[in-house]
């Protein structure tokens, strides 16, 4: 099909919302869609976005920041249609700022107007081509509380520090960093008391420093009735490429925190879709201060109580991002190991399980440690130490590795930016406790547990610091039974161990 005509609103009028879909997306310039983080929504999310509102007054005013093509208003409005009472009035708000998607949503909200008002219903449908964040921001230093409901695909861009952007999310009293956090505090804000959001974005804020204030926002101001995960990454957008992990929440302005309901699909298409009903204090923690967001999809134990409740504080271990950043310690790496140096630790240096160093490699071996270099040395000991990556599809999240000072008779050891390391105040750890820490964090259980509140690839010292651990005597007996069985162990191995904690 000719392009011209493949992008014409006229030739696509008749298609259904998912052709219309993939039939624009491929018609933008890939590099704008980069710049405005475009991802449009396939229409069994939408659908079941739509599924979650609760309340269907007889005046809706629907807010669908980022609206696309109108996926989502579509959706609403179908779910609408059939929920409202008759003679109710749909009022959508639908911002969109791309040219050539906002001529579809115009003709998209007049085929909406028609098929309401044939059921005795009224539509008014309003396309803005205004950036969303600018007029949002100014009508929330307003007090303007003037939707009922909001539907919402955000982009999905960071927003630097000095923007135009960031500095109108701020004068709304929300500090964020990138635009889809931006976009859903902002629509909270806008909503009037009882009013619904549901969104579907990525789920990195739930945890991490840098979303910290928007995690606080966000609660102090809407209750979380629902969350939904996608088990496979890439699933929710498909045919965008996108392989952010991404989840739908359903939140409620000015409502009290009550039980949440989470729910999990395989796909996009929401197969074998399966819910339960949780405890807001398994989703917060109420002794977090980061107020990290879980998602605990299968039952968990009570905060507190159970074998792993303790902190690292609590247990006095430290967990650290590697303190070499290797482009600053250049001019004293070596390729291999020379007199008087010191080995220089990097992920590839550990290899199913256990420490190869040296090895022929792109990256320095180790270290001349002049003393610049000296204060982000460690001393000989032992230590855990765990990848701050890991793939996306990797089975395991959290794989942790030791190290034996009998492999490295060194005096001081470099550890490079991607490890985290578990230490006692910037020394090594007895060695029962060390193997004891990489058995826990090995286990299937320490890995689902980071999960529920970590969604993307990377593993933070600080989301380290939020989990739970068991307590002193278990981690060294583990440890124990590590040595025992001489580095033969497998996952079957360290998950039945795991789940016996208090065995000896």
């Amino acid at each position: 099909m000719d392009d011209g005509l493949a992008c014409d609103t006229q030739t696509l009028a008749d298609r259904g919302i998912d052709a219309r879909r993939i039939a624009v997306a491929s018609c933008l310039d890939p590099s704008e869609r980069a710049r405005l983080g475009q991802f449009m929504t396939p229409t069994p999310i939408a659908d079941f976005m739509a599924a979650l509102f609760t309340r269907w007054p007889a005046h809706v005013v629907l807010l669908d920041p980022g609206a696309g093509i109108g996926s989502l208003t579509e959706a609403f409005a179908e779910r609408f249609r059939h929920q409202a009472p008759r003679g109710a009035v749909l009022e959508a708000h639908g911002y969109e700022i791309d040219p050539i998607l906002l001529g579809y949503l115009r003709q998209h909200l007049g085929d909406i107007d028609a098929r309401l008002e044939s059921g005795g219903q009224r539509f008014e449908g309003v396309a803005h081509d205004r950036d969303f964040i600018a007029e949002a921001s100014f009508l929330a230093g307003m007090s303007a509380a003037r939707f009922t409901h909001a539907i919402l695909n955000p982009p999905y861009k960071k927003i630097a520090t000095a923007s135009a952007h960031r500095r109108l999310a701020r004068d709304a009293g929300l500090e964020t960093v990138n635009l889809y956090s931006a976009f859903l505090g902002l629509a909270i804000a806008l909503m009037a008391d009882g009013g619904e959001v549901v969104a579907i974005i990525p789920r990195s804020f739930c945890n991490g420093t840098y979303f910290r204030p928007f995690r606080r926002f966000l609660l102090e101001r809407a209750a979380i009735r629902h969350i939904h995960v996608f088990e496979s990454r890439a699933s929710a957008f498909r045919d965008d490429a996108v392989l952010q992990e991404n989840i739908i929440v359903h939140l409620v302005r000015g409502a009290h925190p009550g039980p949440v309901t989470l729910s999990i699909s395989e796909d996009a298409g929401l197969r074998d879709l399966v819910s339960r009903e949780a405890a807001f204090t398994e989703i917060v923690h109420p002794d977090d201060p980061e107020q990290f967001i879980r998602i605990p999809i299968a039952p968990s134990e009570e905060p507190g109580s159970g074998p792993f409740r303790h902190t690292l504080a609590e247990l006095g271990l430290t967990v650290s991002t590697g303190p070499v950043v290797d482009f600053r310690v250049r001019d004293h790496a070596l390729p291999y190991p020379a007199r008087d140096s010191v080995p220089l630790l990097y992920a590839h240096h550990f290899r199913e399980g256990r420490l190869v160093w040296p090895v022929a490699h792109k990256k320095p071996n180790a270290l001349v440690p002049s003393p610049g270099i000296r204060k982000a040395l460690l001393p000989r000991g032992f230590y855990t130490l765990t990848r701050r990556f890991s793939a996306k599809e990797e089975r395991r999240r959290l794989v942790a590795f030791v190290v034996d000072p009998a492999d490295l008779p060194h005096p001081l050891y470099g550890f490079e930016n991607h490890l985290n390391v578990f230490h006692a105040d910037k020394a090594g750890l007895p060695e029962d406790l060390a193997r004891g820490l990489a058995v826990y964090l090995n286990s299937s259980t320490a890995d689902r547990a980071f999960r529920a509140f970590s969604g993307h690839t990377q593993v933070n010292a600080g989301d380290l610091r939020a989990l739970r651990y068991p307590d002193y005597a278990t981690l060294m007996t583990y440890g124990q039974w590590a040595k025992r069985s001489a580095g033969r162990l497998t996952q079957d191995m360290i998950d039945a161990r795991v789940e016996r904690p208090y065995d000896r």
